[in-house]
């Protein structure tokens, strides 16, 4: 959600401060900050509005020195302005802090905090932790660490916090649920809310863990729990490099991401689909035998994964699946029992709902499972087991390698589950798992030049519809729904999806001549049924855009304009389907100049409720 960027070390610290900032922008913010130590104290800049305005500020009135802090906001408590902004300081300006998450019991804490004499300058539940802790620190006669730490105690919510105090050449930091990291250099250490802020100084990180404390000195750190007890974390060695988290040639992140998903298709599926055999190794311990029903919990473009996943593991390997939203499932007392499977989808591995229904589940026994694509996120730590799907960094605010890459795992956890329980036959199994192996060579067949200028014709004649109608049938249900999802997110055009069936009671009525309505109707046992959905709309006058499969001059004569997309195995379709429905939206909101990888109020990993 919000970005954090912290260096202590021998560089210009406004510099590698701005440099993380900017890596982090996809996480959305609606303002930037950083505090450096300089000759004059702690001096704090910050602004409503880009990183751009603030790094322009920093042009006319630079900062100098060595350590620093630094922050993009998304408001939760307080309206995105310069006050509101962080960093935030205590009244002398000797000790600031920045903050992700919430601080649920912020207002007793503030109301106390009034009533001692402290003066707050913002409306921010953050501040509170400014005024708090440099109580504590008075407390502490000086310990920076301690006063931390007496702090927290008192704290109830989620965060990551990031403290300095003008008198010690150091940074504390804690995280309960926001996700911090921290880069080792040599003679210098850096802290981020994300790898991509790190990794134009080094590959060499440490994930902190829920209810760690570190300290940061030029030359190391130290890690405790909330108690005080040292704690030892593994050092990672980052795989991919700062090239591979920038734009690479391609306009936008977006794009360039949806060029990648031949590659991160191939990554997902390599090592892990066996021809000599039949058989899918997904380096699993669950027991595919021990639980009787399976419920998969996630949000936004993930939980349409996880619906295909349904589909998938219900008709491979006969276990009853039901999808929830993630952000509802603690609060409807879900029935789970240690014979249910959680499954839990999610791209950053940090989204806070699905991090909750994880809990849930765990508290009434439940087996776990992640489909994770950050590897040291905090659900890795969580789940009982992790299948991760190797698509490397996700920059774009709007998934789309993620996305396909879930759903390549879903196959191949169906799959997986259904030679298990011997409810999926060897001789289907290995068609399917050719059919999988297909999916890197048909992606990248999606995104020929003639196809994708196609598509961009067809994105610049409806581009300025205001309505957009999406359709679909059986797997590919699924991917109408995560179509309209990625028009609206990007475009801000209004979008539904409706599994086709289901138009005549109730979307039809809004078709007229002005509705585009695209329908993905390729090769399927239901494609006749698609195809009698598309003379309706037809009879209503509504444009129909067709995505059908290579060579089908019967589902597109009744269409307006048709994507033809390379012909797959039905029960892999959704991954190849998918890639025409990302470029129409990406060109639609390209047209209409748009920001696609900074979508308005939208963030990459949602990390408060």
């Amino acid at each position: 959600m919000c970005g954090i960027v912290g260096y202590v070390g021998f560089r210009n610290a406004r510099d590698v401060l701005i440099d993380g900032l900017s890596k982090l922008e996809y996480r959305g913010y609606d303002s930037a900050g950083v505090a450096v130590r300089t000759e004059r104290g702690l001096e704090v800049r910050k602004k409503a509005g880009k990183l751009a305005i603030l790094a322009g500020d920093l042009e006319q009135q630079p900062l100098a020195g060595t350590l620093g802090i630094g922050h993009t906001r998304w408001a939760t408590h307080g309206l995105p302005n310069d006050a509101n902004a962080h960093p935030h300081a205590t009244e002398d300006g000797r000790l600031v802090i920045i903050h992700n998450g919430i601080i649920e019991n912020y207002l007793p804490l503030k109301q106390g905090l009034i009533a001692r004499g402290h003066a707050f300058r913002s409306e921010t539940d953050s501040e509170v932790l400014a005024h708090l802790i440099e109580e504590k620190y008075a407390q502490a006669n000086g310990d920076l660490e301690v006063a931390v730490r007496t702090a927290l105690a008192e704290v109830r919510g989620a965060y990551g916090i990031v403290v300095t105090h003008v008198d010690h050449r150091e940074i504390v930091a804690a995280r309960t649920v926001s996700p911090l990291v921290m880069g080792v250099g040599d003679g210098e250490m850096f802290l981020a809310s994300d790898v991509p802020a790190l990794l134009a100084y080094t590959r060499r990180v440490v994930y902190l863990h829920d209810g760690d404390l570190v300290v940061l000195g030029q030359d190391g750190y130290r890690i405790t729990d909330l108690s005080g007890n040292p704690q030892t974390r593994e050092l990672h060695h980052i795989e991919w490099d700062a090239e591979a988290a920038e734009k690479g040639g391609f306009d936008t992140y977006m794009l360039k991401e949806i060029y990648e998903q031949p590659s991160a298709l191939t990554n997902t599926l390599m090592g892990r689909l066996h021809d000599d055999t039949g058989e899918v190794d997904l380096d699993i311990d669950l027991d595919p035998s021990s639980f009787k029903r399976i419920t998969i919990i996630a949000c936004g473009t993930a939980y349409y994964a996880g619906l295909v996943g349904e589909y998938l593991i219900e008709q491979l390997a006969r276990v009853p699946v039901e999808v929830d939203v993630a952000s509802e499932y603690r609060y409807r007392q879900p029935l789970v029992s240690e014979n249910t499977l959680v499954i839990a989808v999610s791209q950053s591995g940090e989204t806070i709902d699905t991090l909750e229904a994880i809990r849930e589940a765990k508290r009434f026994g439940a087996q776990t499972l992640g489909v994770i694509n950050a590897k040291g996120s905090s659900m890795t730590r969580e789940v009982d087991d992790v299948l991760y799907i190797h698509a490397g960094p996700e920059i774009g605010v709007a998934s789309t390698k993620a996305y396909t890459a879930q759903v390549s795992a879903m196959l191949m956890l169906a799959l997986w589950l259904g030679r298990a329980r011997g409810t999926l036959d060897a001789e289907k199994g290995a068609e399917l798992l050719r059919a999988a192996r297909e999916l890197p060579r048909l992606v990248e067949e999606s995104l020929q030049p003639e196809r994708v200028a196609n598509i961009e014709r067809i994105a610049d004649k409806y581009k300025r519809a205001r309505d957009y109608l999406f359709l679909g049938r059986g797997v590919n249900a699924p991917t109408a729904l995560e179509g309209a999802l990625k028009l609206k997110e990007i475009s801000y055009i209004h979008a539904e999806a409706y599994a086709a069936g289901e138009m005549k009671h109730g979307p039809i009525a809004l078709i007229d001549e002005n509705l585009p309505v695209v329908v993905v109707a390729t090769e399927s046992f239901l494609l006749e049924k698609t195809v009698s959905n598309i003379q309706e709309v037809k009879a209503r006058s509504g444009k129909v855009i067709a995505v059908v499969s290579d060579g089908d001059e019967e589902a597109a004569r009744y269409a307006d304009d048709v994507i033809y997309v390379p012909r797959a195995h039905e029960m892999v379709s959704p991954v190849v389907n998918v890639v025409a429905l990302q470029l129409l939206s990406y060109y639609t909101a390209t047209l209409l100049g748009r920001d696609v990888d900074k979508p308005r109020n939208l963030a990459k990993s949602v990390t408060v409720e």
